[in-house]
């Protein structure tokens, strides 16, 4: 009976001895507590294996969409063979700056098992899974726009630590898109609408150096005409000066649509009456021979030459023309040009009235008042499409800056770079 009882005690007294306590719960929770350090060892991995992957996606699809549009022009299989080899410089260069000069990693320093090894860094110069596509679509009538997207996969083991919570591994993915495109031209038709009014014949203030004498007609002295005698020095007339200035607008136009494939012009001049006006045709040689040939003579009436040429830019065959050579609709402008004032205010009302009508018709109004007085500067000026579209020349080079600063602005429509 006394040793039943003593067994009992012993029993109670064991159950009450909180000695050993602290090394089984370290026993418990030492395998929670290493999985947790393992965890933001492997969460610290995934960060930057995850930008570092990104970079490298984003940099071999730019790879790719640069240079489908090169000089070097690689077909699409070669493309995508340039995004890996780019990926896997990458990853190479990626891994090299983060892996330690030498020796093994932290896991395998002590000697434990390679399976068992938690990696300094993260490792992924071996891709799991690349994919690539590729879509090209055309781009005005001769370029080519292309759409490059790069995945790209990769498995991240975990380390033994964080593996004590069951997953052993994570697949981190970055997708990066790029685009690019060749050359595109954009279509337009260009109308010229030129004052060649006796004023037009008058001298500027720029001396011709191709000529030691020649008439020099002004204002004053116009009723001599043709019979006025020639002095030195020779002075550059207006009707020459408008010759230049359209010869360099023109020139811009060229320089953008070489192949005469995007870009029609034509012209037409006037003084008391409207001439005869030239068609719309492919390229500037049409209109540039229209140019060559004015000859400054007669009053001003600007009107229905301002009529005439709104009528010839919205025809719809000018748009059917575009549509058949390359399959767009081309952006309309008329260049308007005067160097006087009408003789008879009816023409402003006429001139505006089609004015009006061109702008609500989206077509782009340029217009030029050289060495004008104020009537014909206002007429102009509530023509021109914008503040930004008038222009005032009071010199020779100021006409040919102006024709010029039009000519390249046409012709950055026509030619439009996207990489």
């Amino acid at each position: 009976m006394g040793r039943r009882n003593n067994a009992g005690l012993s029993f109670m007294r064991m159950l009450r001895d909180r000695g050993g306590n602290f090394g089984m719960m370290t026993a418990l929770v030492a395998p929670l507590l290493l999985a947790v350090g393992g965890v933001s060892v492997d969460v610290a991995n995934m960060l930057m294996t995850k930008n570092q992957l990104q970079d490298a996606t984003d940099a071999a699809a730019l790879a790719a969409a640069s240079a489908l549009v090169s000089d070097a022009r690689p077909d699409i299989e070669e493309a995508k063979d340039l995004a890996r080899k780019f990926l896997k410089t990458q990853a190479a260069a990626a891994t090299a700056s983060d892996l330690p000069d030498e020796g093994p990693s932290i896991g395998a320093r002590g000697g434990g098992n390679a399976d068992d090894e938690v990696p300094a860094t993260p490792r992924w110069e071996d891709v799991n899974a690349t994919e690539i596509d590729i879509t090209a679509t055309p781009n005005g009538a001769k370029g080519k726009s292309f759409q490059v997207t790069v995945a790209n996969k990769h498995l991240l083991q975990f380390n033994a630590m964080t593996r004590l919570l069951g997953p052993e591994s994570i697949e981190i993915e970055t997708r990066s898109t790029a685009e690019s495109a060749t050359e595109s031209k954009n279509a337009l038709s260009m109308y010229l609408v030129l004052d060649r009014s006796g004023s037009m014949a008058w001298k500027t203030n720029t001396i011709n150096t191709g000529k030691a004498k020649c008439p020099n007609y002004t204002e004053a002295n116009w009723s001599k005409y043709p019979d006025l005698k020639a002095t030195g020095p020779c002075y550059v007339t207006k009707i020459d000066a408008l010759k230049t200035a359209v010869g360099d607008l023109l020139a811009q136009l060229v320089t953008a649509d070489p192949e005469s494939a995007y870009v029609r012009t034509g012209a037409i001049s006037y003084n008391s009456a409207q001439d005869a006006a030239s068609s719309l045709s492919w390229g500037t040689r049409g209109a540039a021979g229209y140019v060559d040939a004015l000859v400054a003579i007669g009053g001003t009436a600007s009107g229905n030459a301002f009529k005439t040429a709104f009528q010839k830019v919205t025809n719809a065959a000018e748009d059917s023309e575009h549509g058949a050579k390359n399959g767009q609709v081309p952006t309309k402008y008329i260049v308007f040009m005067t160097d006087g004032e009408n003789n008879h205010a009816n023409d402003d009302t006429v001139t505006r009235q089609w004015c009006d009508t061109a702008k609500a018709s989206k077509v782009q109004i340029y217009s030029v008042a050289f060495m004008a007085p104020d009537r014909g500067q206002k007429l102009l000026k509530s023509c021109a499409s914008s503040s930004s579209h008038y222009f005032e020349a009071e010199e020779a080079s100021d006409l040919v800056a102006a024709f010029k600063a039009i000519g390249e602005r046409a012709a950055a429509s026509v030619s439009r770079l996207t990489k």
